[in-house]
């Protein structure tokens, strides 16, 4: 063959050849541009008031407790109430057999009474020996006027004496008249100091008297008080628990084998307290300092929230755990809450008005941990873009820069998303609508998976999201 002809026949096998990869290009091309739509979940950004709130775990406890003991000693004739009752202030709990305390009273009240005659019988005694004063003393006056008189007609005698005008024996006798109205004043004197004397005595009798009376009072009321005892009321609302001595148990209040009879719980109110880390107290006392802080706590099964506000804050960190205890108060007028029981405690801090909000699974972390989310643009396609994240809470991210109320962002999904593709936005599946592993899709909001492992599939699957551009 000439060289002429090899040139020939090379240049029609390399146009041959540029005509088949060409044709393979379009072919590829055309079957990239088929790929269909991803499907994917999406949620609207919204804009509105966004709570600042505190998540905690925390557990119920009796606004008081009241372990009822008995006060006095004896048998448990009575008891007036169930177990697990609801009491009243002041309804009756218990009787315990009163005939002992009602002996007693019996007693000190005769020993009152037998007092009270005493001081009787002392006053009319101070009053006789009163009299006898009074009768001492004008017998004093009369005889001292008497000796006056004497004193004076023996010494008008004495001169007439002197002068012999009159006889000796008459002289001698006014003086021993005299003499002896002297001594009989004397007597008299005594019997007056005597008979004061008397009086005196029978003036401390009466307050001693007296004294045993007040005495025996208080021994009275003492015994009314034990008395008292004998029968035992709730001192306050709440729920009775279980019973510690039944009828026919003897009650023992002395020494340290005394009996707690029964405990009641006040329910209404009712206490929360839960723990949290001491980092935020500063913030939690700012919002304190400006009002009421509310609080919601969801018992477990329970679907409704409970309400109530912060009532305590512990004086002291727990230095172990690095926490600080607080006290929420509740009505709970329907008694849900229940000593003892756990609750999911929300501490609402303040509300930031207006804030961005997207679902929390839309926030996706790229490979040097930038956060970003893909964006639904109206032609169907997505764009991923990059955003700032304020803070989580619960299922709701608030974003503070990077989307504006209105768009879309896809929630479920992601994994199979890159810039600029197509996608497919479906509705959230009901729970419980697909068994996994018979071949449907999974139930419950995460998107159908790949099945098989064709070549397409592996490719899709093998597609990562990149990072914002």
């Amino acid at each position: 063959m000439h060289r002429g002809d090899r040139s020939v026949a090379l240049a029609v096998a390399l146009i041959l050849l540029g005509g088949a990869a060409c044709t393979e290009n379009r072919a590829e091309s055309k079957q990239a541009q088929r790929r269909p739509p991803v499907p994917v979940a999406v949620a609207r950004v919204e804009q509105k008031p966004m709570p600042l709130q505190i998540q905690a775990i925390g557990t119920v406890e009796a606004y008081s407790v009241v372990s009822v003991r008995a006060q006095v000693g004896g048998e448990l004739t009575r008891v007036h109430i169930k177990e697990g009752q609801d009491v009243r202030k002041g309804d009756l709990l218990f009787t315990i057999d009163p005939r002992t305390a009602e002996a007693a009273l019996a007693q000190a009240q005769a020993n009152v009474a037998k007092d009270r005659t005493q001081v009787q019988q002392a006053r009319a005694t101070l009053e006789r020996d009163i009299a006898r004063v009074a009768q001492a003393r004008a017998a004093l006056a009369r005889d001292m006027a008497q000796a006056k008189n004497a004193e004076v007609q023996a010494e008008r005698y004495r001169d007439l004496l002197k002068k012999d005008l009159i006889s000796r024996e008459q002289h001698d006798q006014y003086q021993t008249s005299a003499q002896a109205l002297a001594a009989t004043v004397q007597a008299d004197e005594a019997d007056v100091r005597s008979a004061e004397e008397t009086v005196r005595s029978d003036q401390a009798a009466i307050r001693s008297a007296e004294e045993a009376v007040r005495a025996d009072e208080a021994v009275v009321d003492n015994v009314k008080v034990l008395l008292g005892y004998t029968t035992i009321r709730s001192p306050i609302d709440g729920r009775a628990g279980s019973l510690g001595l039944h009828e026919g148990n003897i009650v023992r209040a002395t020494g340290t084998n005394d009996s707690t009879l029964l405990t009641i719980h006040q329910i209404q109110p009712i206490y929360v307290s839960f723990t949290v880390p001491q980092q935020q107290l500063p913030t939690i006392k700012r919002y304190m300092a400006e009002g009421t802080l509310q609080v919601q706590v969801l018992p477990s099964g329970d679907p409704k929230p409970v309400r109530g506000t912060v009532t305590f804050v512990d004086n002291t960190v727990d230095t172990t755990t690095g926490t600080i205890r607080l006290k929420a108060t509740f009505a709970n007028d329907e008694k849900r809450l229940w000593p003892g029981q756990f609750v999911n405690v929300t501490l609402t801090l303040t509300t930031q008005p207006d804030a961005i909000v997207i679902p929390a699974q839309a926030v996706q972390t790229g490979q040097q941990g930038q956060l970003y989310v893909f964006v639904v643009k109206p032609d169907s396609t997505v764009d991923n873009r990059r955003v700032t994240v304020e803070r989580t809470q619960g299922s709701e991210t608030v974003v503070s820069n990077g989307l504006t109320a209105g768009e879309q962002v896809v929630t479920d999904g992601q994994p199979r998303l890159t810039p600029g593709a197509k996608v497919e936005v479906r509705a959230p599946e009901p729970r419980g609508g697909g068994q996994r592993g018979e071949g449907g899709p999974p139930s419950g909001p995460r998107g159908p998976r790949p099945q098989g492992g064709g070549p397409q599939q592996q490719g899709d699957a093998a597609q990562k999201p990149g990072p914002p551009r």
